[in-house]
């Protein structure tokens, strides 16, 4: 049985089995990107790996009454390294050491770095008491 050839190769290039130095090339680009990608996801697997979660809750000034209920602006950020989901926050205000309202809200997704802005609203207003957010739980992906 007759071999089809390569009409673009010579019979010498066939049988020497010797790379061109385009072959050359395109290998040692390919080969430069994957040790690259391997090593980014090794370096991040490692030095992420120990990182613990962060989540800070604070509010944001100013506290505005709209219609006869109070928003009050709030951030939360995650500073830690890992990203987390359903982040609870919870508001709680207490009026004469008595809690009059609370209010929760829950974040969908936290990456590291991340910073989400939202706002409680209250039927009473928070200047007159004790408000305190506080984070209560979260989830890890």
């Amino acid at each position: 049985m007759k071999e089809i050839s390569n009409p673009w190769q010579n019979e010498d290039e066939l049988d020497s089995g010797k790379r061109t130095p385009a072959e050359w090339i395109s290998l040692g680009f390919a080969t430069l990107i994957l040790t690259g990608i391997v090593g980014l996801i090794s370096y991040n697997w490692l030095t992420k790996s120990s990182e613990s979660v962060i989540i800070n809750i604070q509010v944001q000034a100013p506290i505005k009454e709209i219609k006869g209920k109070f928003y009050v602006p709030f951030k939360i950020d995650n500073q830690g390294g890992k990203t987390v989901e359903l982040v609870q926050a919870i508001a709680e205000l207490k009026i004469n050491d008595k809690v009059e309202e609370t209010g929760e809200q829950v974040i969908d997704f936290l990456s590291s770095n991340e910073e989400v802005e939202g706002a409680f609203i209250f039927e009473n207003n928070p200047q007159k008491g004790e408000l305190k957010l506080k984070i209560s739980s979260y989830k890890l992906p």
